[in-house]
C-alpha cells in the first residue's frame, strides 16, 4: 500500500508539473464527478483511473446527437449571448457575500452552445466561487485549454488540438450526466429568427408526414 501511495504521489506530481494547479484540480474533480456518474448510470466501478491517466473516451459527443435529440432540444430554451450574460447569480438585494437562490438569478453556463443550469453548484459557480468566471457566457475555449484568463472565456475553437477538443467532450459529459446540473437549452444568434426557423421546420415536417400518408393510401 505504501508503494502504491508513493507511485500515486509521483504521478500526481508529474501531472501538476505538466499543467498548472488550477487546471489540474479542475479536471481532477471533473473526472471524479464523471466517474461517479458512470458508476450511477452504467455500473462502471473502474472509470476513474483511466480518466486520471487521460486514457478514457468521453461518452458525450455533441456531434453524434441523433435527429430526434436535436429536434427535442430545439424546443427547449433559446438564449442569445446577451441573454445568457444575465444568468450569473446577480442578487436583487445588496448582498454579494453569499448566493441566495430566492432572490438571485439562476446560474447558467454554456459549452459548445449548450446551456446548463449549475445553480445547484452555487458554492463553486455562484458570485465569489472558484468557477464563477465560467457563468453567464460560452467559455468553450477555456474548458478546452484550462486557460482562465478573460480572453480565453470565449466559444471559438480556432487552433485547438485534438487533445483539447477531447477535453471539451469530457466537460460536456460532466454536465450532461451530472445528477444536479441540467441541460436547459441552446445559444442562438437571434431568438426571433430561431423561433421562425422552428415554425418553418415544423410546417415542412407536417407536410412530409402528410405526403407519406398519401403515398401509403
Amino acid at each position: 500500500r505504501t508503494v502504491l501511495h508513493a507511485v500515486w504521489i509521483g504521478l500526481t506530481a508529474i501531472m501538476i508539473t505538466r499543467f498548472d494547479a488550477n487546471t489540474f484540480f479542475m479536471r481532477f474533480f471533473r473526472d471524479l464527478a464523471r466517474s461517479k456518474a458512470r458508476r450511477r448510470l452504467y455500473g462502471n466501478k473502474h472509470a476513474l483511473v483511466p480518466m486520471l491517466l487521460g486514457l478514457d473516451q468521453p461518452l458525450m459527443d455533441v456531434a453524434s446527437k441523433t435527429k430526434d435529440d436535436e429536434d427535442a432540444e430545439k424546443q427547449m430554451v433559446s438564449l442569445t449571448l446577451e441573454d445568457l450574460a444575465s444568468f450569473t447569480g446577480a442578487s436583487s438585494i445588496d448582498n454579494d457575500d453569499e448566493y441566495d437562490e430566492s432572490n438571485s438569478s439562476p446560474l447558467y453556463l454554456s459549452i459548445m452552445g449548450r446551456i446548463y443550469d449549475v445553480t445547484a453548484g452555487s458554492n463553486f459557480y455562484g458570485p465569489g466561487g472558484q468557477y464563477h468566471s465560467f457563468v453567464g457566457k460560452d467559455a468553450t475555449r477555456a474548458f478546452a485549454t484550462g486557460c482562465l484568463k478573460e480572453e480565453c472565456m470565449v466559444s471559438t475553437l480556432d487552433g485547438l488540438s485534438e487533445k483539447e477538443l477531447k477535453e471539451i467532450d469530457r466537460w460536456v459529459e460532466l454536465y450532461e450526466t451530472h445528477d444536479k446540473y441540467t441541460f436547459v437549452g441552446t445559444l442562438v444568434e437571434d431568438v426571433v429568427e430561431h423561433i421562425l426557423e422552428l415554425e418553418v421546420d415544423t410546417i415542412e415536417q407536417l407536410q412530409e408526414e402528410e405526403e407519406e400518408e398519401v403515398v401509403l393510401v
